[in-house]
C-alpha cells in the first residue's frame, strides 16, 4: 500500500513541476538602450526610429539612455559590462575600431565583449562651415588651411572619433594643418560651429543633414566615393583630388557577450523589418545612411576587426592618446 501511494504522489507532482522549467518570455521588462553620445546625434536618431518598432513588436519599452564621453567609449563599455539581461548599446566606428588602438584602451574587447545584433548601415563624413562663413567651396577651405596652419579649426564628436580621423586623413592628403576641437557629441559640435567657433565641422553627415537643409550649415564636401543622392549638391573629397579620403562611419546594435543568441535574433528580426519600411528607407536616405547588408553576428564581428586593422596604424601614427 505504501509503495502504491508513493508512486501515485510522484505521478501527481510531476506535471505540477514542469512549468518551473519553462523560460519566461523575453523581454519581460523595459530594455535599456545605451547611446554613447550626447542626444541628437546619428546613433540617437537611428535608435529612436528603431525603439518605436521594437516596443510595438516585443511589448516592452526600449528606453534610450545617453552616456557620452571618451569618444563613445564610456557608454560602449557600459553596454559591454551590463549584467541585467535587458541592456543593449547602439554604437559605431570610433568606440569599436578606433578606441582599442589607443595607448589606454577601453575596458572591453570588440572581438569578445559583445553579442552583435544588427548593422544599421554606414554614412560618410561631412565637411561643413556655417552659412555666414567666407569659405564657400572645399577648394577655398583647403587653400585657407594650407595658407594659415592651425587657424582653420574643426569640431568633432570627440578625440579618436571617426570625424577626428577623417580630419587627420584630410591633413595627410592636403599637407594642411587643422586645429582639432573635440566635443562630447554631434549636437554640441554643431551648436558651437553655428555660434562661430570652430571654423568648421567634420562629422557624420546624418547628424548635420538637417542643419545643411535648413541653411545653417554650408556643406563643402562629403567623404563618400560618390555624391550622396540626398545631398547631390555637395561634392566629394574624391572630386577635390583626394581619392584616399573615402571614410564611412557605420552604426550597429550590440548586447553584452552574455546575451543569448535567441534574444539577439528577436531584436534583429524586428530591426530588419523596420529598415525595409518605406518611411525608414526614406529617413535613412535623408541621413545619408547606406545599407551594409543584413550581416550575421559573426560577420559584424569580422567587419569590426577589419575596420580596426585600417584605423589602428593612423591612430598610432598620429599619436592620439585619448
Amino acid at each position: 500500500m505504501l509503495c502504491r501511494m508513493t508512486t501515485r504522489r510522484a505521478l501527481v507532482l510531476t506535471p505540477l513541476a514542469a512549468p518551473a522549467f519553462a523560460q519566461a518570455p523575453w523581454p519581460n521588462r523595459p530594455v535599456r538602450v545605451i547611446n554613447p553620445y550626447a542626444p541628437g546625434g546619428t546613433t540617437d536618431v537611428i535608435m529612436r526610429l528603431m525603439a518605436e518598432r521594437l516596443e510595438r513588436a516585443l511589448g516592452q519599452p526600449f528606453i534610450i539612455e545617453s552616456r557620452g564621453g571618451a569618444g563613445g567609449a564610456i557608454g560602449t563599455a557600459a553596454g559591454a559590462q551590463a549584467i541585467d539581461g535587458h541592456t543593449v548599446v547602439v554604437t559605431n566606428t570610433g568606440p569599436l575600431s578606433v578606441a582599442p588602438a589607443l595607448p589606454n584602451p577601453p575596458p572591453y574587447d570588440p572581438a569578445r565583449s559583445f553579442t552583435y545584433i544588427t548593422m544599421f548601415g554606414g554614412a560618410p563624413i561631412l565637411v561643413a562651415v556655417r552659412a555666414a562663413s567666407t569659405i564657400t567651396t572645399i577648394g577655398e577651405y583647403i587653400a585657407a588651411a594650407r595658407a594659415r596652419p592651425e587657424t582653420i579649426s574643426y569640431g568633432t564628436s570627440g578625440v579618436g572619433s571617426i570625424g577626428h580621423l577623417a580630419g587627420l586623413i584630410f591633413e595627410q592628403a592636403t599637407g594642411a594643418r587643422l586645429l582639432h576641437i573635440p566635443f562630447r557629441g554631434a549636437s554640441e559640435a554643431e551648436v558651437a560651429v553655428l555660434g562661430g567657433e570652430p571654423t568648421s565641422i567634420v562629422n557624420t553627415l546624418g547628424a548635420h543633414g538637417g542643419a545643411v537643409r535648413q541653411g545653417g550649415l554650408r556643406g563643402l564636401a562629403v567623404t563618400s566615393a560618390e555624391r550622396m543622392p540626398s545631398f547631390a549638391n555637395i561634392p566629394t573629397l574624391v572630386e577635390a583630388g583626394l581619392p584616399g579620403a573615402v571614410v564611412t562611419n557605420w552604426f550597429l546594435l550590440a548586447g553584452p557577450a552574455s546575451m543569448p543568441a535567441e534574444h539577439a535574433s528577436r531584436i534583429n528580426a524586428v530591426c530588419q523589418a523596420a529598415m525595409a519600411e518605406p518611411v525608414i528607407v526614406e529617413r535613412f536616405a535623408q541621413m545619408g545612411l547606406v545599407s551594409l547588408g543584413n550581416l550575421s553576428g559573426a560577420q559584424i564581428r569580422d567587419f569590426v576587426a577589419a575596420e580596426a586593422t585600417r584605423w589602428a596604424p593612423l591612430v598610432r601614427q598620429a599619436g592620439i592618446t585619448g
